[in-house]
C-alpha cells in the first residue's frame, strides 16, 4: 500500500524539519502518536533504539518484560481497556519471533498493537547473519500490514503509516522491521500523521437503503435476538446498542469478546452464546425469526454446525469488515460500516416493542440452568471449592467495577459466565487465538494503562507457568495487578475433553505443580494460598484491599467442568447441561 497525498498536520506534529539520525526519528516519531508507555526487550540489533530511548525517558517510560512474548500481551492488555494503540519493541531473530504469538493473537481478536523490531544491516539481509530471521515473511499472515524500512528518511512516513493502519477500521497489529543502518542513519526529519493510504477504506460507508431493510425486518419480527460482539466496543456503540435494545426490547446475547459492552445486570441482556455459553442463547438461536449481529464474525465456537445455525431466522449482520459478510453465515441483510454510526440510523427507524411472551422464554430456559449447572457452581454444597463460587466472591468484593483479565481454559469459561460487569472494556481475553500464558502480561498493560481501575488476572495454574516470568516485570514496575490462580492440578479444559469424549484418559494433562506462593513471595509479592471455603471471603477482601500486587492461588475441585457445553461440530441445540 502506498500513501496518499490527503495529509494532516496535528498539534503532535513537529512543526520544522531538524537532522537526526534514524534511532532518535523512531523516538520522536512515537512520541508525536502519544505513546507514554513502551514494552519491550532489548538486543543488539535494536540497540540504537533503546539508546535514544534512554535520553527521553522522561517521556516515554519503557517496561521491560522478561520475555518478548510478554511485552506483545502486555501492549494487548494496554490497548484492550485503553482503546489506544499498544506498543511492543524488541530486537531481531529470536526477539522478533518471540512476539509473533502476540501478534497474531492481536491480529484474530483486531487489537491495535505497532510491534517495532530492529535487523541486521541491509547489506546483510538474506545472509543467514547472526539473529537474522525474515520477520517480515514470518509475520506478513498475521499483521493488518507490515513493512521493512532500510533507510532512516522512510521511518516517518512508515510509522505514521503503521499507526493509521493499527487503529482505523477494523483494528489490528502492524509490524516494522527496522534494520540497523536505518537506525544509524541520517535524515531530515519532520513528522505528519497519516490520514489516509491508498486504496486502503477502513471504514465502508453505511448504506441508507440496507439500514431500512434491517430496520423494516426487526420491526416486523415475533421473536427477533440481537447477538454483538467486540465490534460494538471498539467503534464505541455501546450506548447506541443499549438504546436499540431497550427501544426494541430485543432479548440480546453476546459473545466472549463482546462481554462487558451492556452490564451483565441488564434485563435484556441474556448471557453469552458459544461452546461454554448460557443455555437459552444458544438453544434459542434456533428458534429466532431475525437474528441481529452486530460486530461479530459468526466464530465457529459461536455457531456450532454451520448446516443447522439459525435457518429458520433471517439474519442481519452489521460489520465494519466486508470480508465477514458471508463467510461463514449468509446475511439476508448486511449493513457495513462502524457500529456506532449505523446503530445510530437504525434506532429512529425502529418501532418501539417489549417482546414480554419471546423474553419469557429465555427466562425459563435460564430457570433450567440455574437448576441443573449455576447452583452448584456458585453455591456448592460438596466440599471442595469450585470456580464459580470464586468469581461470585470477586464480584461481591470488587462490586463488579473490576476488569478481568482471563487466560485460556476452563477458568476462562467460568470467568466470563459468572463476572459481573458494570463498565465496558472490563472483559480482556484471548478469544479467538486461545493463547494460554496471555493472562498475566495482559493484566500489567491493562492496569498501567487504566491505574484507575481494579484489574484482576484470572489465571489456571498450566497457563500461568507459560509467562510465570512476568512477576519479575510486575515487582521491578511496582504494578499492583491482582492475581488469581484456579488451581485445579490439571491442564483442566483438555482434561475435560479427555473425560467426555477419550474414554478418562488422562495423556499429559495432570500437572505437578510448584509452590506459587513461595515463588510469588520471591519475587517480593504477597501471596495466600486458600484450600477451605471459609477462608475465601477474608482472603479475597485483602487481596482486592490491598493497594500492592498481590497474589492468590485457590485449589478448587480437581475434575470439575464447565457446563453447558456444545460439543466441537454440533449444532447449538446440542448443547449439554450435564
Amino acid at each position: 500500500m502506498k500513501e496518499t497525498q490527503t495529509m494532516e498536520t496535528s498539534k503532535t506534529d513537529i512543526a520544522q524539519t531538524e537532522r537526526i539520525c534514524g534511532s532518535e526519528a523512531i523516538i520522536k516519531c512515537l512520541i508525536a502518536e502519544g505513546v507514554d508507555i513502551l514494552y519491550g526487550y532489548p538486543g543488539g540489533a535494536i540497540m540504537p533504539v533503546y539508546d535514544e530511548l534512554y535520553k527521553y525517558r522522561d517521556e516515554i517510560h519503557h517496561v521491560l518484560t522478561r520475555h518478548e512474548q510478554g511485552a506483545a500481551h502486555a501492549a494487548q492488555g494496554f490497548a484492550r481497556i485503553s482503546g489506544r494503540v499498544g506498543v511492543a519493541m524488541a530486537t531481531s531473530g529470536p526477539g522478533a519471533t518471540n512476539l509473533i504469538t502476540g501478534i497474531a493473537d492481536a491480529q484474530i481478536d483486531s487489537t491495535p498493537i505497532v510491534c517495532i523490531t530492529g535487523q541486521v544491516p541491509s547489506h546483510l539481509l538474506g545472509t543467514d547473519a547472526f539473529q537474522e530471521t525474515d520477520i517480515i515473511g514470518i509475520s506478513t499472515p498475521v499483521t493488518k500490514w507490515n513493512h521493512q524500512v532500510t533507510k532512516a528518511s522512510e521511518i516517518p512516513e512508515v510509522l505514521a503509516k503503521a499507526f493509521y493502519i493499527a487503529k482505523s477500521g477494523r483494528p489490528g497489529p502492524v509490524l516494522i522491521d527496522i534494520t540497523k543502518d536505518a537506525q544509524f542513519g541520517e535524515l531530515d526529519f519532520k513528522y505528519e500523521k497519516c490520514t489516509g493510504v491508498r486504496s486502503y477504506i477502513p471504514t465502508p460507508k453505511t448504506n441508507v437503503e440496507s439500514v431500512n431493510a434491517a430496520a423494516n425486518l426487526i420491526n416486523a419480527a415475533k421473536k427477533p435476538m440481537i447477538v454483538w460482539g467486540q465490534g460494538v466496543i471498539l467503534g464505541e456503540a455501546e450506548a447506541e446498542l443499549k438504546a436499540v435494545i431497550e427501544k426494541t426490547g430485543i432479548p440480546s446475547a453476546w459473545t466472549i469478546m463482546g462481554a462487558s459492552a451492556i452490564p451483565t445486570s441488564h434485563p435484556l441482556n441474556i448471557g453469552m452464546v458459544g461452546m461454554h455459553g448460557n443455555y437459552a442463547p444458544n438453544k434459542l438461536t434456533n428458534e429466532c425469526d431475525v437474528l441481529i449481529a452486530i460486530g461479530m464474525r459468526f466464530d465457529d465456537r459461536v455457531t456450532g454446525d454451520l448446516n443447522t445455525y439459525a435457518k429458520q431466522a433471517k439474519v442481519i449482520h452489521f460489520e465494519i469488515d466486508p470480508a465477514e459478510v458471508n463467510k461463514n453465515v449468509h446475511a439476508d441483510v448486511a449493513v457495513l460500516g462502524n457500529s456506532k454510526d449505523s446503530l445510530s440510523q437504525l434506532l429512529p427507524l425502529l418501532n418501539e416493542n417489549t417482546h414480554i411472551e419471546w423474553l419469557q422464554e429465555f427466562k425459563d430456559l435460564y430457570a433450567i440452568e440455574f437448576d441443573k449447572v449455576i447452583k452448584s457452581d456458585l453455591h456448592p454444597t460438596k466440599e471442595g471449592l469450585t470456580m464459580g463460587e470464586v468469581l461470585k466472591e470477586i464480584n461481591v468484593q470488587s462490586k463488579g467495577d473490576a476488569a478481568i483479565v482471563s487466560d485460556v481454559g476452563q477458568h476462562q469459561m467460568i470467568a466470563c459466565r459468572y463476572s459481573e460487569f458494570n463498565k465496558t472494556k472490563s472483559n480482556i481475553t484471548s478469544g479467538g487465538l486461545g493463547t494460554m500464558g496471555f493472562a498475566l502480561p495482559a493484566a500489567i498493560g491493562a492496569k498501567m494503562a487504566a491505574p484507575e481501575r481494579e484489574v484482576v488476572a484470572i489465571i489456571g495454574d498450566g497457563g500461568y507457568q507459560m509467562n510465570i516470568q512476568e512477576l519479575g516485570t510486575i515487582f521491578q514496575q511496582k504494578v499492583p495487578v491482582k492475581i488469581v490462580v484456579l488451581n485445579n492440578e490439571f491442564l483442566g479444559m483438555v482434561r475435560q475433553w479427555q473425560q467426555l469424549f477419550f474414554d478418562k484418559r488422562y495423556a499429559s494433562t495432570e500437572m505437578t505443580n510448584p509452590d506459587f506462593v513461595t515463588i510469588a513471595k520471591g519475587y517480593h509479592i504477597e501471596g495466600k494460598r486458600v484450600v477451605k471455603r471459609e477462608e475465601l471471603a477474608d482472603a479475597i477482601k485483602e487481596m482486592i484491599a490491598s493497594k500492592e500486587s498481590y497474589f492468590l492461588e485457590v485449589c478448587v475441585e480437581k475434575e470439575d467442568n464447565v457446563f453447558p457445553m456444545i460439543p466441537s461440530g454440533a449444532s447449538v441445540s446440542d448443547i449439554r447441561l450435564s
